[in-house]
């Protein structure tokens, strides 16, 4: 169910975009109880000026490694969740492909079950 998109710099391999891929998944197998089957990610990549961040945010410095990842996904998941998940997804990234964690930007968000369509013009999880 959840829908992955991901923002990053123009010019990255195929398998740096696996890595992050896989990161992200297993992240979300492990915190927030995906099936292993249930995986959609759209990657987008950006030229110079089309991906812009702000690099002390927060007080958080950020480089040009930077990505954003945006999760949509079914209402529901607790405030404990959300936290295991976005620091098994920085953990995850760090380890391979080796993006800081503080180059790493995640933003759920949450829809009701009925508004999913998985194929075939029905409402896969409308009752």
């Amino acid at each position: 169910m959840p829908l992955v998109r991901v923002s990053i710099r123009e010019g990255k391999t195929s398998d740096y975009r696996a890595a992050v891929g896989d990161a992200i998944h297993r992240a979300m197998l492990d915190t927030i109880n995906v099936p292993a089957d249930d995986r959609f990610q759209i990657f987008s990549e950006h030229g110079p000026g089309a991906l812009v961040f702000d690099a002390g945010y927060l007080g958080i410095p950020r480089t040009e490694g930077f990505l954003a990842i945006q999760i949509t996904l079914n209402l529901g998941r607790t405030l404990e969740q959300k936290r295991a998940l976005y620091a098994k997804i920085a953990a995850n990234l760090a380890e391979r492909p080796g993006i800081r964690p503080e180059d790493v930007l995640i933003n759920l968000v949450e829809v009701p079950k009925e508004n999913w369509s998985f194929g075939k013009g029905e409402a896969s999880y409308a009752k």
